[in-house]
């Protein structure tokens, strides 16, 4: 079962295990990770899910799309490597996938 690293605005770090083809935010949501809210349950609506995906593993994942990047625009502080944790499904291939989370969601 392939792990997510999530840490938090203060530096907190938290591991937590992923199914496959489960969404970074469901897996946050579903280990009780404080900093990823996850609002609108993953339609791209809220961008309460926002993270910074770790730079190392931006080229693992699928581009984000149109809709995606309007939303990201909408978030607080987005920068270059912001995605929406809706967004991001779990496969092997991301065992060990680091996100950070910003400051605040809203």
């Amino acid at each position: 079962m392939p792990t997510a690293i999530f840490i938090d605005a203060n530096g907190g770090q938290y591991e937590a295990e992923a199914k496959i083809g489960d969404t970074l935010m469901e897996v946050a949501t579903e280990n009780g990770i404080d900093g990823i809210i996850g609002e609108c349950g993953g339609v791209m609506s809220c961008a309460t899910c926002h993270v910074y995906v770790d730079n190392a593993w931006l080229d693992k994942l699928p581009p984000a799309d149109e809709v995606e990047e309007s939303m990201i625009d909408m978030a607080i502080n987005p920068e270059d490597n912001s995605r929406l944790s809706c967004q991001i499904t779990m496969t092997d291939d991301l065992n060990g996938i680091i996100v950070r989370m910003p400051v605040s969601q809203f």
